[in-house]
């Protein structure tokens, strides 16, 4: 089912995306890879506050490579998600509520997902150029020292996505895989 939603997403809109919805999401998202969660974790551990809010918004692990003249952004591809499971939790209960990434994810974020009511998308790896299309704007907002796995603000408009895990846990990878072992 095609779903458009705005961002930050409500606990309402959350619930209501199901495992295999393709999604255009408009609005507000943050971006944020290894680095910038490892430094994230450290602020949380040190009883710092994060250089963003997370209450109801989306981080998509992504570090996008130089912009072209013009372009706010250049190509702008998902990151292997799983990098990031040993930082999600945490940030999934103090209300960040969906993340956009690619691959599996660990029963730890699985299960913070279900407690907290969040989703995890999946954004099409390979496809960065074209995900691109669908920022309207970039600004970096902390750790500018990071380079491309600073923390950015990004405006977009329509960007694609597809719901991997849903609020209950449905997970996408696993019923996929399960309806074409069976044919």
């Amino acid at each position: 089912m095609d779903r458009y939603i705005t961002v930050p997403l409500s606990d309402e809109d959350a619930r209501s995306l199901k495992s295999g919805d393709y999604v255009y999401v408009t609005g507000t998202i943050y971006t944020a890879r290894d680095a910038a969660h490892k430094r994230m974790q450290e602020a949380l551990d040190r009883g710092e506050a994060l250089p963003l809010e997370l209450k109801n918004n989306v981080i998509y692990y992504m570090g996008p490579s130089p912009a072209r003249e013009g372009r706010p952004i250049g190509s702008a591809g998902p990151t292997t998600a799983s990098r990031m499971d040993k930082y999600a939790p945490a940030l999934l209960d103090l209300g960040l509520k969906g993340m956009i990434g690619k691959g599996k994810r660990s029963q730890a974020v699985k299960d913070a997902i279900v407690r907290n009511g969040a989703v995890y998308f999946a954004a099409v790896g390979g496809a960065g150029a074209l995900l691109s299309k669908s920022i309207l704007s970039s600004e970096v907002i902390a750790y500018d020292d990071l380079g491309t796995e600073a923390i950015r603000r990004l405006e977009v408009k329509d960007f694609p996505v597809i719901v991997v895990i849903d609020a209950e846990g449905n997970n996408l990878y696993e019923t996929a895989t399960a309806a074409y072992c069976k044919e």
